[in-house]
């Protein structure tokens, strides 16, 4: 402690990413969740189209995370999202780290979704589908190879250009016929800006998982009320998916499921786990700022150990 207060918090960049590994970042955030329940909060403020988001968590043992993340949709020669993730720790308050949005956010991200499925999916899952090119579809093929090695992977995009442009740098194969594609998957893994849903429950076999990313405002749906029917309902956060997020909070208003048929989250430990192998199961990643926490010490950590190991 006395040589970080000496020099300063630490700044973190894409650069720690060669220390981190996706199967121990989704074990880090399980690990969060045995700790006691987070403190959540988050600001909006905004000016015509654009955002500040705060979001901050505080987990008493962990430590203290606030995200701040601009988005200013008209910017035409910068990124329209911008922030920082600053880790306080949890005996003195004092600022330990500054981590770069993007790492944090992409790690948290995709590593949440391994972690639903390495719970829910099958082990022996072998076909995994991606609806959606973007850069979080990018990353859930990194996660999921790491964390089902051997896993094949298929990509399907409305634009079928940018499917063929992110499958010719991962090396996965392309889907033509997107009811196909997911007829033919373990595990259908949705990582769009959908605001109508893309994924049919008429399509879903016995023993799929679903891991639906991509929605988090509540007029956005990527799966219909036919895949919530038909599958068992999890996700990583009641609090921040059931009254946010439309995946959740547009059927349970139209009665089309009810709150309780959500059946655990993380926090519920054993209870979020698959049952039998014919059954459809269905993880809804909705984010959360205490994630961004678990992440953050997690990738602090991961820096420091690499720099004693390397030390001479």
């Amino acid at each position: 402690m006395a040589e970080r207060d000496a020099i300063g918090p630490r700044i973190i960049g894409p650069e720690a990413e060669r220390h981190l590994d996706w199967v121990e970042v989704a074990r880090a955030i399980e690990a969060g969740h045995a700790r006691p329940r987070a403190q959540m909060e988050d600001v909006f403020l905004r000016r015509g189209a654009d955002t500040l988001l705060n979001r901050s968590a505080w987990i008493e043992g962990l430590g203290i995370a606030v995200k701040a993340a601009t988005v200013f949709p008209g910017n035409r020669h910068r990124p329209t999202i911008g922030g920082a993730v600053n880790l306080m720790s949890d005996e003195d308050g004092s600022l330990r780290a500054v981590l770069d949005f993007a790492l944090v956010t992409k790690w948290k991200t995709a590593a949440d979704s391994l972690l639903g499925a390495l719970r829910l999916a099958r082990p022996d899952s072998r076909e995994l589908l991606v609806i959606g090119a973007g850069t979080v579809a990018r990353s859930l093929v990194e996660a999921y190879r790491a964390g089902f090695p051997g896993i094949r992977v298929t990509l399907w995009n409305r634009t079928p250009a940018r499917a063929a442009a992110l499958a010719a740098q991962t090396g996965a194969a392309l889907a033509p016929d997107l009811a196909e594609a997911v007829r033919r998957a373990d595990i259908i893994a949705c990582a769009t800006m959908a605001t109508e849903p893309v994924l049919r429950g008429a399509w879903l076999q016995p023993g799929q998982h679903v891991d639906l990313i991509g929605a988090y405002r509540p007029d956005m749906r990527e799966a219909d009320d036919d895949t919530l029917r038909r599958a068992r309902l999890f996700c990583d956060s009641r609090r921040t998916t059931i009254p946010h997020i439309g995946e959740f909070r547009d059927p349970i208003a139209r009665g089309v499921i009810a709150e309780g048929d959500i059946l655990a989250d993380l926090y519920d430990g054993p209870a979020l786990a698959r049952q039998s192998a014919e059954e459809i199961t269905l993880y809804k990643n909705g984010g959360g700022a205490h994630l961004d926490l678990m992440v953050a010490c997690h990738i602090l950590e991961a820096v420091e150990r690499a720099e004693a190991t390397a030390e001479p």
